[in-house]
């Protein structure tokens, strides 16, 4: 596997922090997820449980190991020290400084092992005027700006319903770690490497920012209308709704042609992107009044035949049986012993050569204390 011989010790929790080592993890590195005695990740107890296991701790801790380690103890802390300079990467989310006074500031941790990559993911970055404030996933999308443009525009701001601020945050240190990883077959040295919750977002915003930054306005709140294309959105249908995606002008032609509404783009009020921006709505209603006469699997059909991005607004249920997803290996099962079949999503990322394997299930609370900590007496 890609990642094979990589040691990883996991002291995050909660999302961001385990997303970022369940890639590691996923990708062949063996990850060693720290854990206080006194119940272990809040995520164990968090979500649906069934017989006992937490399905969302299942889904973000798979092939990982766990130990128990009192950080707060002497022992605890040497034990720490000892696995720190067996390993290659460090992952931790605490607020900055918070390792520091536990005794691992960034110069311990380059004298215990010059190699360390030391990767941290927090809420605002390690520097400026809001590094001690707590935050999670609704406070960053609130400050970075994602949540500002998200929503109907007579209405109230509105939030992703996924964390996409952890998500994104895990992606992006996840991508520093194997970019250190790289950077140190040249050097020979580790590095630290952070990523956060609020920058994360607002690298998401780069389109939106871009707009901005050229015409210095703020950019309004659209709904499920492109903020600088039209037609393009939700249309109608006798049975549901379907998403059409045309960002240019030929696929403009092309969605109008397939039903029937080429004539339109001969108006004056339709005839560029700008105009039909300004006359959105009213294009918008006479499309829906073709669209909503024939089903969503007629216009599915069509669209996409027609050579127009179009796909149908399908709930989970509808995602993980559809043939596409499946076919893609998008969901996985594992015997998790005393639990049965626990379902999860497969791996987005696909390698021909080195791919990403399922090969251990989530951890028990300290499953692997002895056999980590009994190597290192050994050694």
């Amino acid at each position: 596997m890609a990642l094979s011989g990589i040691r990883v010790i996991d002291l995050t929790r909660i999302l961001a922090g385990p997303f970022c080592t369940l890639m590691l993890a996923d990708m062949g590195a063996e990850v060693i997820k720290v854990e206080s005695e006194k119940g272990g990740d809040p995520v164990r107890v968090q979500g649906s449980i069934k017989d006992g296991l937490s399905w969302y701790f299942a889904q973000f801790n798979r092939n990982k190991k766990s130990i128990v380690l009192d950080l707060y103890s002497e022992a605890g802390k040497a034990d720490l020290a000892r696995l720190l300079e067996t390993a290659d990467v460090l992952v931790e989310n605490y607020r900055p400084d918070v390792l520091a006074k536990m005794g691992f500031s960034p110069e311990r941790l380059r004298e215990l092992n010059p190699r360390l990559i030391r990767a941290s993911v927090n809420g605002y970055g390690s520097t400026g005027p809001y590094v001690d404030r707590p935050s999670f996933d609704f406070i960053a999308q609130a400050m970075s700006g994602f949540m500002s443009v998200n929503g109907l525009p007579d209405g109230d701001p509105m939030r992703a319903a996924p964390p996409m601020s952890d998500m994104i945050a895990g992606l992006y240190c996840a991508f520093g770690v194997v970019t250190a990883l790289q950077a140190r077959e040249r050097t020979g040295r580790g590095q630290a490497v952070e990523s956060s919750l609020t920058n994360g977002l607002i690298s998401m915003m780069a389109y939106l920012s871009a707009e901005y930054f050229a015409t210095g306005k703020i950019p309004k709140r659209t709904g499920n209308n492109h903020p600088i294309a039209a037609p393009y959105g939700l249309f109608r249908a006798t049975d549901g709704m379907v998403a059409v995606a045309p960002s240019n002008e030929i696929f403009v032609h092309r969605f109008l042609e397939v039903v029937g509404l080429l004539h339109l783009l001969e108006e004056s009020r339709f005839l560029t992107n700008a105009d039909r921006m300004e006359n959105r709505d009213a294009l918008v209603e006479i499309i829906n009044a073709v669209t909503e006469t024939r089903s969503v699997d007629h216009w599915i059909e069509v669209i996409n035949k027609g050579g127009c991005p179009c796909g149908r607004v399908m709930n989970l249920g509808e995602v993980f049986s559809d043939p596409q997803v499946l076919s893609q290996e998008m969901v996985l099962e594992v015997d998790h012993p005393g639990h049965g079949m626990v379902k999860m999503t497969g791996f987005p990322v696909k390698l021909s050569e080195t791919p990403p394997k399922l090969h251990r299930p989530a951890p028990k609370l300290g499953e692997h204390t002895e056999e980590v900590l009994g190597k290192l007496s050994k050694r």
